[in-house]
């Protein structure tokens, strides 16, 4: 779409228009119909001509007696509240054209506050965005033709349809009628706003030369584990191997769920980058710490490791094979690495990713890329984000996780106590979230810190931290060694070791988003043990967290958040510049998979 500097180009900007799909998407929210209505019909919206003949008041109400010379019938116009405007307009012998209701009164039609016409046998067109509805018009008859969306992709009948849709004339104004328009319309809609995005994607992905091409062989480091890995950790193994194998620089998700293993698809990643250096941003200094541990485990002790957190320097990290850090990172002045991985890579903004990336990139080469996140997102949005950046999948656990969640109301407060007091007993932990850290009007749940005291008179070895709490991790760190219950906020969502924790209590459920649920529930039973997840409600409507208890699945949680929630905000995390969309559902895969399809064909054959 070649639009120069002409205004028609910021007006185009302002309506956020960049291709021509854009603009061909761009509907009416209302359409006026102001042909003249040649029969009358009672109960329908009718345009007619009539003769003012004369009029009288009654209390706070004005009747105007006309004549429709069209339909050769006397009409009531019914005008409440009139003012002055209305005496002057509906004068005797005066003629107009009105529109609105039809009604009938007895033996007569009448109709109720009508509207004055000034243009008839027009369709108007009503459009809700920041341009006039006459501009938009102007947009579309200027740039909207077959030719130009032809050359957009589209088959014959689609462009036929949406021209039609755009002429807005007599003959065409029923694909505006439900449910003509839902049927035949919204699906056409739905396709094009999900091809025009495909397209754009398409068009931004650009690929790097890798800093290095490295010979990655993972047999060596699989081989030395304790343990047998599952068929996905292999998977991703394989996966990174391939990337790193590559001259061109990797960019890839690896998405897990909940308890998936992906520590050891981090590890081995390292140890496969190794001589070359590789780095790991982790989003709090007690999770950059279990991976450095981690790291000293199970990498081979040739394998320099350094640590870096806001309370611990960086020293010698020229010589580092592995950096393992937090946002710290973003502050040092970091030598050249091959390898770039950010873990619970949703926990960073973009940004703070983006600037990782940067500086270890050098020129016009840049460093394989990996984000780790437990977070899994529904499948139509990988989809439709894969044209960007690779993904792996892993959904198996090492081991089976065997949790119980169950919805729970204040009135069985006295059976949670008693499981409490079993699980203590048998020298496991007990995790209670709260929704807030102090007393707020708005919260109809005791916070933090208005609950702490009932748990401490009756309990020993009850731990307490939040989110602002500057001691969190040495707290965190004192219960995972000697505590029974932990009263917190959401503090505890990312990836924190809690062997022994067997039950999590999570107060006002209702008010956390599926995935955060899912998340906490991933801290219980990560060693096997029997776990328990209760979501404490008030409320009496719960199917959502009904549903939610039914599956442990992160996959399948994603789904179903995306069922409740039906929204853009899903693209918050993984894809912070993500799009909203007008037309197209985020459950709409069929659609999507046609739309990728399409897309793809476009692609000129590789040579």
């Amino acid at each position: 779409m070649k639009i120069g500097n002409s205004s028609f180009a910021q007006d185009l900007k302002k309506l956020g228009a960049s291709t021509l799909l854009d603009l061909a998407i761009t509907t009416p929210v209302l359409i006026e119909n102001n042909f003249l209505t040649k029969t009358p019909t009672v109960g329908e919206e009718v345009v007619v001509e009539v003769e003012c003949k004369d009029s009288f008041k009654r209390a706070k109400t004005l009747n105007v007696n006309s004549f429709s010379e069209l339909w050769g019938r006397n009409i009531v116009l019914v005008f409440f509240h009139p003012k002055p405007f209305h005496y002057a307009k509906f004068k005797s012998n005066e003629k107009l054209f009105v529109k609105g209701k039809l009604q009938r009164f007895h033996t007569s039609l009448q109709i109720v506050q009508p509207k004055i016409i000034t243009k008839i046998n027009t369709i108007i067109p009503k459009y809700k965005t920041p341009l006039k509805d006459a501009t938009i018009q102007s947009l579309i008859s200027k740039f909207l033709n077959f030719e130009g969306l032809k050359k957009e992709g589209l088959k014959d009948e689609e462009i036929e349809t949406l021209l039609k849709l755009h002429s807005l004339n007599i003959e065409n104004i029923y694909m505006y009628n439900e449910p003509y328009f839902s049927k035949n319309i919204t699906p056409l809609l739905k396709f094009v706003e999900a091809f025009n995005y495909l397209r754009k994607l398409s068009k931004k992905k650009r690929v790097f030369k890798a800093l290095k091409k490295i010979e990655a062989c993972p047999e060596e480091f699989i081989k030395n584990l304790p343990f047998k890995l599952t068929k996905d950790q292999n998977s991703a193994i394989l996966d990174i191997a391939k990337d790193l194998n590559s001259s061109n620089a990797a960019k890839r998700v690896v998405m897990g769920d909940v308890g998936s293993g992906k520590t050891i698809v981090i590890l081995a990643t390292m140890a496969m980058a190794f001589p070359n250096r590789s780095i790991l941003m982790a989003p709090t200094t007690i999770l950059a710490m279990q991976l450095f541990e981690e790291a000293k485990k199970f990498l081979d002790k040739k394998i320099n490791i350094s640590l870096v957190t806001s309370n611990l320097k960086a020293k010698d990290l020229e010589n580092s094979h592995v950096i393992i850090g937090t946002h710290a990172l973003l502050y040092e002045n970091l030598p050249t690495c091959e390898v770039v991985m950010i873990d619970e890579q949703h926990r960073f903004g973009t940004n703070q990713r983006d600037l990782l990336h940067k500086l270890a990139t050098k020129h016009e080469h840049h460093p394989h890329f990996f984000q780790f996140t437990a977070t899994p997102i529904p499948r139509t949005l990988s989809m439709m984000h894969e044209s960007l950046v690779d993904y792996s999948f892993m959904k198996e656990t090492p081991f089976v996780k065997n949790i119980d969640t169950k919805v729970v109301k204040k009135s069985e407060f006295s059976l949670l106590l008693k499981h409490i007091e079993n699980e203590i007993e048998k020298d496991h932990q007990i995790a209670i979230i709260y929704p807030l850290t102090k007393e707020s009007d708005s919260n109809i749940y005791q916070s933090l810190e208005e609950g702490r005291g009932f748990w401490e008179k009756r309990f020993k070895n009850v731990f307490v931290t939040h989110g602002k709490d500057k001691e969190k991790e040495e707290i965190l760190e004192k219960f995972a060694k000697k505590g029974s219950i932990l009263l917190a906020t959401t503090v505890i969502e990312v990836g924190i070791s809690l062997p022994k924790l067997s039950t999590i209590i999570i107060v006002g459920a209702e008010r956390l988003g599926l995935a955060s649920l899912h998340q906490l529930r991933g801290r219980v039973s990560r060693t096997g043990i029997k776990g328990y997840c209760f979501l404490f409600t008030y409320k009496d409507d719960t199917k959502r967290l009904s549903d939610f208890t039914k599956s442990n699945n992160g996959f399948e949680i994603a789904e179903l958040d995306l069922k409740y929630r039906q929204s853009g905000s899903m693209l918050d995390g993984i894809f912070q510049h993500g799009s909203s969309f007008k037309w197209f559902k985020e459950d709409d895969l069929d659609i999507l998979k046609e739309a990728k399809k399409r897309v793809e064909a476009l692609k000129p054959p590789k040579v």
